[in-house]
Parts: C-alpha cells; structure tokens; sequence
C-alpha cells in the first residue's frame, strides 16, 4: 500500500473565512488519501476546521515554531526545521510570509519539500496601498518557491509588476464553489437566532466582521431601504459591536441581524432577496460567487474582480470605491424592483454555473500541486 501524501498549511488564521473554507473544501475534494497538518499563526483560530468532512487525515499540532515576529535568522531556521518530513508544503497570506523566506533561505540545506504560496488579498492596513517594506520582503521570501496562485487578475498583475514574480510562477486559479448546491428554496428557520417572517426582505451578506470589509458603511447605506427590509449578515470577527452600534445609533436596531458564522451558506443565503459588499478590499470574493449560484442580484463596490465575475446585466449596480451614497442608491434601485431583481440573479447563475464551478477550481489545484511535487497527477 503507498504511503500518503503528506501536506503542511501554513496560515495567519483558519478562522472561517474565504481562504481558509477553499482550503477546507479542497481537502474533502481531495480525499481522505492525504494527510493534511494544518497550522494558524493565531493561537486557537480553527474555527474553519468545522468545515472539514469527517473521515478525512487531519491534525493541528500545537507546538509548531511562531509563524508571526521578527525574521531572524534563528527564528526561521526553526521554522525551516519544522517543514521537514512533508511531501509539500502550502502557505497562505503575509501571515505566513516567514514560513515562505524560511523555505527560501534553508530550503536547498535542509532538503525541504517543494512549496506552493497562495496570496488571496490584504488586510486593512494594506486595502488601500501596499506597503514598500512588505513588497521588498514578498519579493526575496518567493524567490524559490515552485508557485504562487492567486484568485484575481489584480493579484495576477501585483505578483508579476510589484513582487516581480517570473510568467511561469505565477498561477490565476478563480475561486469556485459546488453551484448545484445553490439555488434550492432555503428554510425560513436554516440560521440561528432569526427566522424569516412572511412580508420580509432580506439584504444580506456574508463576511468575515473585520474592518476592510466596513460593514458599518453597509448597515448606513441600507438605511435607506423601506421597513420591510431587514439587513442580516452572516459571520464573526472583532467588529461586531461596532456594526451594532451602528445600528443602534441609526434606530435600525430591530432590522439589523448578525446570527453569526454559517458552516454550509448553500442551506441560508437563499434567504437573500439582495445581496451587498461594502468591503475596502477584495480580490475574488466566495461569497460573491455564492450570491450568483443561488441566484441573486448584488450590489458592490468595485473592488477585485466583482465587476468582472459578475453578469453584464448586473455591473450596473457596482458602485465607485468609497461611494458610500452610490452603494445607498444602488441598493435603493434593485430593492424597489422585484423584477429587475430575478432578471439580474438569473443571469448570475446561469454565469456561476457556467464559470465558476468548484471541479474546475479542484482541478485546476490538483495540477499545480502535483506539478510542484513533479508528479502527473495528486493521487
């Protein structure tokens, strides 16, 4: 019997979010034929380990070295140390950007396995430019890595004109989900701590409760909608008073909903009549993608690759980044029509369907992996 493959993640955080669920999908996709050793820089954030399906080889080792703090040289020759004795090694974000210039400094001594990087966007302190020091470091810390994927276009063109990544390094995998899942009338019970009344509205999102996601400029812009409209977004994070207080400063209080992270989207956010980001940043949103698959029209700022993932019909309705009266209007507009609303997520999800289903994204993934490891295929 041949022994597993074994792979070693290394991320900022496995908090719920649209990397870690990726990560989690691709696991269950890949099977129960590879042992997966999955560590957060954030002590405890294993919240997306939920997602997982039972049966698969997982472990989440405690005592693996600091990825966060000073890149020494002792500190990362730990690091270094710690990847020996995988088949591959996968990093995730700045987060665990030491890890990467670990791999490229001891790599080639320690006889470390390949490694795989995947940048899927910036926090809030590089939303709206990234900064000159962490571009020099991305820049030497891939140097020797066996590829780089990366959700967007945007981040396509950062990775080759900023970090200076050669042509053939650099891999644009789109971001994909099982669309046959979506679509289905969703249980007006399916989330907790709220259910859907009849003559209800539902804008909703969903988002990790962070600040480049400005969640607050979405409960302000929805204000504007009629009283039968209830804004509900799904997710956790450190923002959470902050949106609420929001509300409450607004007497919104009674529309506004956060019922908290949702395992499987597919069985809740057809309880959407609308959907809206109010985010800082994106690249290639999951829940955009998951918006179009149930059929559902949106509403965003035009961030990442939203205009461009969505249907033609709806990029009328992406607004200008910081537009906060625009996003107002856009909302106003799609939730005053109730055909132009179906019209529009029809045309999503025929569009999702078509492009951006998760056997590709698999696919696609299984390819660079095995290419990494110079290997046909992963199984």
């Amino acid at each position: 019997m041949a022994t597993p493959l074994r792979f070693l993640h290394l991320h900022s955080s496995f908090n719920p979010g649209g990397k870690e669920l990726r990560c989690a999908r691709l696991i269950n996709l890949f099977g129960p034929g590879i042992e997966h050793v999955i560590v957060s820089a954030q002590d405890g954030a294993l919240g997306a380990a939920s997602a997982i399906a039972p049966g698969m080889q997982v472990a989440f080792p405690q005592d693996f070295p600091a990825l966060a703090g000073r890149p020494t040289p002792g500190r990362l020759h730990r690091i270094a140390e710690a990847m020996r004795g995988y088949d591959l090694v996968l990093t995730y974000n700045w987060g665990a950007m030491n890890a990467v210039m670990a791999h490229t400094l001891f790599g080639q001594a320690l006889h470390l396995p390949p490694l795989v990087h995947h940048e899927d966007g910036f926090n809030e302190d590089e939303a709206e430019r990234l900064r000159t020091s962490r571009n020099w470091y991305r820049r030497l810390a891939l140097g020797k890595t066996s590829a780089l994927v990366v959700p967007s276009k945007r981040l396509e063109w950062i990775a080759r004109d900023v970090w200076y990544q050669p042509r053939g390094r650099v891999r644009r995998i789109a971001n994909g989900i099982n669309t046959s899942a979506y679509g289905r009338r969703s249980d007006p019970r399916a989330l907790p701590r709220i259910i859907k009344q009849p003559g209800e509205l539902w804008l909703g999102t969903l988002a990790g409760l962070r600040p480049v996601k400005n969640l607050p400029r979405l409960v302000r812009a929805f204000a504007a909608l009629p009283e039968e409209w209830h804004l509900v977004i799904l997710g956790e994070g450190p923002e959470r008073e902050v949106i609420l207080d929001t509300a409450l400063q607004l007497d919104l209080s009674h529309r506004v909903h956060l019922p908290g992270h949702v395992v499987d989207p597919a069985k809740a956010i057809g309880l959407f009549d609308l959907f809206a980001l109010s985010s800082e940043s994106e690249q290639f949103p999951i829940s955009v993608v998951e918006a179009m698959a149930a059929g559902i029209a949106a509403v965003s700022p035009d961030v990442g690759d939203v205009r461009a993932m969505l249907a033609s019909a709806n990029r009328d309705y992406v607004t200008r980044t910081g537009d906060e009266a625009g996003l107002a209007d856009a909302l106003c507009v799609l939730a005053s029509d109730r055909r132009l609303r179906e019209a529009i997520g029809a045309a999503n999800q025929a569009r999702a369907r078509a492009e951006f289903d998760e056997k590709a994204m698999a696919a696609a993934y299984a390819s660079v992996y095995a290419g990494a490891m110079g290997r046909a295929v992963l199984a």
